[in-house]
């Protein structure tokens, strides 16, 4: 097996044809074919059914699609870190929910640009079982997360409580209630916000993302709750206004790191540096 038979056979699955794999790769049909006929003898399972209408996975082809998938993204990321640029001694690999992204990832890297410029850094955007697998598999060194799953081997640092805010749109109009954008942000702020909006009804918008609610509430002038950190620029310009005698939702925000990392010394200044700026989040979190 290796990995140009791998994606012969991923393409030929995604294309439902040999022809068409053969002209993806570059190859003679011929080639495509012999590569798939080589990898079912050596799994010892037939990947394909063959017919006029194509080529369509059979079952033992639809089970090793995700492992071919995993191989190849692995084999990619494996090149990816191993060839640092010229000048760099190492990587870090950090992860974490969009709505973040601008408030932490940025000052992470400004932090670590002073604080160890001869790392190179990457960068990655998911939801929190995404982000716990990473870790886990060992393709992150640590992520940022709303809701992580504990995993033997991992650590589950809470790294600073988040302000969830009600904000409405300056120009609303009509009452937050009728206009409300649901921003689903997990079954204990769900449970807070039936006890204390019994009467509320039902939202006709919900999102499962916090970055696409603020889109939402600026493109239909609505309202939602949403992190003090996201909006407080937004409230300074006077185009959100917070609304008043409502609760504030506290929701923790956490890091998740393996026990052991490949480089300790690393692992454990960038933790050090995620606490550092968090304490920072969790000043910007106090009402004013």
């Amino acid at each position: 097996m290796n990995l140009d038979t791998l994606r012969s056979f991923l393409d030929v699955a995604e294309t439902g044809s040999f022809s068409l794999a053969a002209a993806r790769d570059g190859v003679m049909q011929s080639t495509v074919s012999g590569r798939i006929q080589s990898l079912e003898q050596e799994i010892g399972s037939l990947l394909f059914s063959r017919g006029r209408g194509g080529a369509e996975l059979t079952p033992a082809g639809q089970d090793f699609r995700s492992y071919a998938e995993k191989i190849i993204q692995t084999w990619s990321q494996a090149r990816q870190q191993i060839a640092l640029p010229a000048g760099y001694v190492g990587s870090f690999r950090l992860g974490g929910p969009v709505s973040l992204q601008d408030r932490l990832s940025i000052a992470w890297v400004l932090w670590m640009k002073n604080n160890a410029p001869d790392i190179a850094l990457h960068l990655e955007a998911g939801y929190s079982d995404v982000l716990t697998e990473g870790v886990a598999s060992g393709m992150m060194d640590a992520a940022i997360m709303y809701l992580p799953r504990q995993r033997p081997g991992l650590v589950v640092e809470t790294l600073f409580q988040e302000d969830l805010i009600l904000v409405r749109h300056s120009e609303l109009d009509g009452s937050w209630q009728e206009n409300l954008v649901f921003v689903d942000w997990g079954p204990e702020f769900r449970a807070g916000f039936n006890q204390a909006f019994a009467n509320v009804g039902a939202p006709t918008l919900s999102v499962g993302l916090g970055a696409l609610g603020l889109q939402y509430v600026q493109a239909l002038k609505g309202a939602a709750y949403l992190p003090r950190g996201l909006v407080s620029p937004l409230l300074t310009d006077g185009k959100l206004v917070a609304v008043e005698d409502v609760p504030v939702f506290r929701r923790p925000v956490y890091i998740v790191y393996p026990t052991r990392g490949r480089d300790q010394a690393l692992l454990e200044k960038v933790v050090a540096g995620l606490r550092e700026l968090a304490s920072g989040l969790d000043r910007d979190n106090s009402p004013t």
